[in-house]
This record gives structure tokens, sequence and C-alpha cells, in this order.
């Protein structure tokens, strides 16, 4: 996404076109950034050649997930939706890593049914049902047990899962002894040592000390685990002053890691490879104007973009058309939901805008249209996929009609 001649493209076609043609809100994702990205994460890694599995609870869409696969990633799942949207793409089952704290019967059954890389468990109870299904099925099942390592990955606060007050993973006292309890399951193959400590992490320190605490833990379980599943996190630049993850030193740190533990490294990196390919285009609708504000209403609303409401994150937001003159005064992009969290961005100044005007907003392509919902009984935003100088509708707008 950049600015020719003052006007805002992605790839080769400006916003200004895509939104004439196929309206807004509407999500617009650059094909070249998507492939580029997943490039650039596997040059990170050569040394370790990890297993890669696309975290789809990030982005669901049948088309950005058949893409993925074509550059030869996994997926993680977190659901049967989205098991089943991995394998429609064509993601290989000996690919797909199940994880999540509430599987269900059905989901376990379901999982087991499509014989999956490993379905990673994260409580005692969750292993037992499954040891229940496999006597059922008469077939032994491979699974990994995921460790809580009581790490602060030092993110938002909402999105961080490897604390001890955290509902994700087993302590280190829980995991050792399902370890001991099912490591002689003649239903049950411990492939996998799983961990995930949060999101948007942009400093390797966290996951220095969760490799420690790996180390230590699989010392202690005495037990060789085929994979030690890492997780993601991975944060990206949501803005200028956000740091970038040091992604050779973290490569480093797990080749020390590696050379005394043999093992296969699994990743599930979500964000960091679809976060930054896409763009929410929206128009304003009205500019209020007040002694200290100009609310810049637009058409997007927080239905569309739930991330600003739900954990207070920020996201640039872009002019269609680049102008010189600024508008010193705040400004505050909202949208028409009768809520007050119902708002994206807020900033001290701003170039000049008309009603009407097309904007963008940054960096949305991860827990961007997955969160979206009905609220107000507002359609759905439609996805568009650039490719260029093409696009084509990946995801229809909703109608009323198929809602009411």
């Amino acid at each position: 996404m950049n600015y020719k001649k003052n006007g805002l493209y992605i790839e080769n076609i400006s916003i200004q076109r895509i939104a004439k043609k196929f309206g807004t809100p509407s999500y617009c994702y650059s094909l070249n950034k998507l492939k580029l990205n997943i490039r650039n994460f596997k040059k990170y890694f050569r040394s370790i050649n990890p297993l890669l599995c696309f975290s789809v609870k990030s982005n669901s869409n049948l088309q950005i997930l058949k893409e993925i696969n074509k550059m030869g990633m996994g997926a993680d799942v977190v659901s049967k939706g989205e098991l089943i949207m991995a394998l429609k793409s064509g993601i290989s089952p000996k690919k797909i890593v199940f994880s999540g704290v509430g599987k269900t019967f059905d989901e376990l059954k379901f999982a087991i049914n499509k014989n999956i890389l490993l379905i990673n468990s994260e409580s005692e109870s969750e292993i037992n049902q499954i040891e229940k299904i496999s006597k059922i099925k008469r077939k032994k099942i491979d699974i990994g047990v995921r460790l809580n390592p009581n790490i602060d990955s030092k993110t938002l606060k909402k999105i961080s899962t490897g604390k001890k007050e955290d509902k994700f993973g087993l302590t280190e006292i829980n995991f050792l002894k399902a370890i001991n309890k099912f490591k002689n399951s003649k239903y049950l193959n411990i492939r996998c040592l799983s961990v995930h400590i949060g999101s948007q992490i942009t400093d390797h320190k966290p996951y220095a000390k969760m490799l420690k605490v790996i180390g230590s833990v699989i010392k202690k379980s005495n037990h060789n685990f085929d994979f030690v599943d890492l997780g993601g996190g991975m944060g990206i630049k949501y803005n200028k002053e956000t740091k970038k993850l040091d992604y050779k030193k973290y490569n480093s740190i797990i080749k020390n890691f590696l050379n005394k533990y043999r093992t296969k490294i699994i990743f599930e990196p979500g964000r960091s490879i679809i976060g930054d390919t896409a763009l929410l285009l929206t128009r304003v609708l009205y500019i209020k104007k007040t002694r200290k504000i100009n609310f810049v209403i637009l058409d997007a609303a927080m239905n569309d973009l739930m991330r600003p409401a739900l954990y207070g994150s920020r996201h640039e937001i872009m002019a269609s058309i680049k102008s010189k003159k600024m508008i010193r005064k705040k400004h505050e992009f909202v949208g028409p939901i009768c809520e007050a969290t119902d708002k994206f961005l807020s900033v001290p100044k701003f170039q000049t805008l008309r009603e009407k005007d097309i904007l963008a907003i940054c960096d949305v392509g991860a827990y961007g249209m997955v969160l979206s919902s009905n609220y107000n009984l507002r359609a759905k935003p439609s996805e568009i996929l650039i490719n260029q100088s093409s696009s084509k509708i990946i995801t229809k707008r909703q109608k009323l009609n198929n809602i009411i």
C-alpha cells in the first residue's frame, strides 16, 4: 500500500477505484504482500525448517487459506468449523494442529476421524475424553499437551495467554502429572509439547524465557517429544512507534535450544502473515465539528472492525487522496453504532477532509473480518483480493434480506 501521485494504491489499483466498484466498507487484501510475508517468515527460520501452521482464527477466508496452502503452509485451528474450512481449502490433514481449551466430544471425534497431525490438549479431562474416543475407535491418537509456562509476554493484557492466571494450558506440575499418567497409554501417543504465550509480541526476550522453561520441563518429564509447538504471537508494526520483533535473535535462541533437544519445531503464525496485508475501506458520512474535536463519522463501525473497541488497539488511517494541508485540531474517527466505544482512532491533527471522502483503516488482515458481526443489524462487509492490476470478490457483501 503506497501513494502514487497523491493517490493511495493497493498494488496497482487505487482505493478510490476499488471503493467505487465494490462499495464501502470493504476489506481489501494484497495477494503479493501475503506471499511476501510467507516467504520472509520461511527465510527467517530456514535454518531450523519448522512446520508452519497458519492460525486460522486470525483470518478464515477460504480464498486466503487456498493461497496460504499454495505457499506450503499448514493450519492451526480452534474449532470444528475452522478445521472444515482448512480441509476445504486443500490443506493436508497431516499439516493441521487442533488447539483450544474447550473442544467438544463432537469436535474431538471429527478431528480423530480426519486423521490430523495433532490434537493439542489443554487439560487432563480433555485427554481422558480423547482416550475414550480412541478406545471406541481402536486406534492410537497423536496428541500434544499444552504447557502454561507462566511467562508475561509484555503485550496487551486481553491477548496474553501464557501467565498462570490465564485459562490456557497446564501448569508445570499438572503438565508433568499428565505426561506420567498417559505416556504409556495404549490409545494415546504424546508427540508434542505445546505453548503459546500471547499475541502481538515484539520482543524476543519473553520467547527466550519460554524456551528455558520448556527445556527444564522436558528434562523433568523424561519424555521424548517429536514436536515442540511454539505457537505464534509475532507482532507487526501497527504504527511508527511499534517495535519490530528481532527474528534473527529468536531464530538463534531456538537453534541453541535444538542443540540440546532433538525435536521438530511447529509455529502457528497468524497476524505476522496476514495482519499488514489488508485495508478496510470506508467512506466519510459526516464531519461534526465542535470547539475542540472534529468527529469524522464513517460508514464502517465496530461491527466491521472490532479490535479497537475490544482491545483498545490502534490502527492508522490514511486518506485516499493525500493533502499537505493539515487541520491542527483533534480528529476522532468514529462509527455510526450506538456505543461510545465505536471509535477507531484519535489524532491531534489530520489532513483536510470532506464528506464522502474515502479513507483506509490500515493493517486489518488479522482479527478483522473474523470478528465482524451483525450488531445493530448491520450487514457484514465484502472482502476483495487484489493481485497487481486485478481485483475479485472473495466474500460478497451481506444483504439485509439474508439476515432478517
